[in-house]
């Protein structure tokens, strides 16, 4: 990614048909190796935030660049390229049932052309770093809810993303299954991926978090 901020909010306003605005006049950057908290009120506008720097969504005026890149400006073709570079845990979790742990880890990479093989270890590596290396074979449903959330991780990660997203990780988990997955968040940004996480728990995060941006009705406060 060039250089630079690896995010760059420059007066991005969202509005939805009907629904007002999402988004109004926001501006900041994040640099490289940044862990940032993104909080506020539910309806703040924190996943709208996220899905505009992931393309899954545009905005309606402003400009918002990823690694020096336009998003707005990004092409169908352009976009996939794009999210290879980041790592995106929704909060719907989008995990595929039918499928093993180690076959939900492994979807990305096959996607991407990657030989069966080597998108094979590297499932197992992105498994091994989330704790959850023995369940490789396991079906999602037998799975915790912190396990599950591990295993999103785990598949986000294992393209090796330089910027991971995370929409309320912690939304549905206990206190200590919370901390332990913001552990795992906290060591990758150690070993050096920039990372936001969205939370209306500020409380929860901001031990860990170095920033905080705080949206209040689609405005940074």
């Amino acid at each position: 990614m060039a250089a630079g901020p690896i995010i760059a909010f420059s007066r991005v306003t969202k509005r939805y048909p009907g629904g007002g605005e999402a988004l109004s006049e926001v501006d900041f950057t994040v640099q490289a190796g940044e862990m940032v908290l993104l909080t506020g009120h539910s309806g703040a506008g924190k996943s709208t935030l996220l899905k505009l720097i992931a393309a899954i969504e545009r905005a309606t005026s402003g400009t918002v660049l990823v690694g020096g890149q336009n998003v707005g400006a990004l092409g169908s073709r352009g976009i996939p390229y794009l999210r290879r570079k980041l790592g995106i845990v929704f909060q719907d979790q989008k995990i595929l049932y039918d499928r093993s742990v180690m076959d939900n880890v492994m979807l990305p990479l096959l996607a991407t052309g990657e030989p069966g093989k080597d998108a094979a270890r590297r499932a197992r590596a992105a498994l091994d770093k989330v704790g959850l290396l023995g369940r490789e074979k396991a079906n999602p449903v037998a799975l915790s809810g912190g396990e599950q959330q591990r295993l999103c991780l785990a598949r986000a990660v294992v393209n090796r993303p330089v910027l991971l997203l995370a929409d309320e990780p912690t939304s549905n988990l206990d206190a200590d299954s919370a901390r332990a997955l913001l552990q795992v968040f906290s060591s990758f940004n150690g070993a050096g991926v920039t990372v936001v996480i969205s939370s209306h728990d500020a409380s929860a995060l901001s031990d860990m978090a170095p920033r905080i941006l705080m949206l209040n009705r689609g405005k940074l406060a």
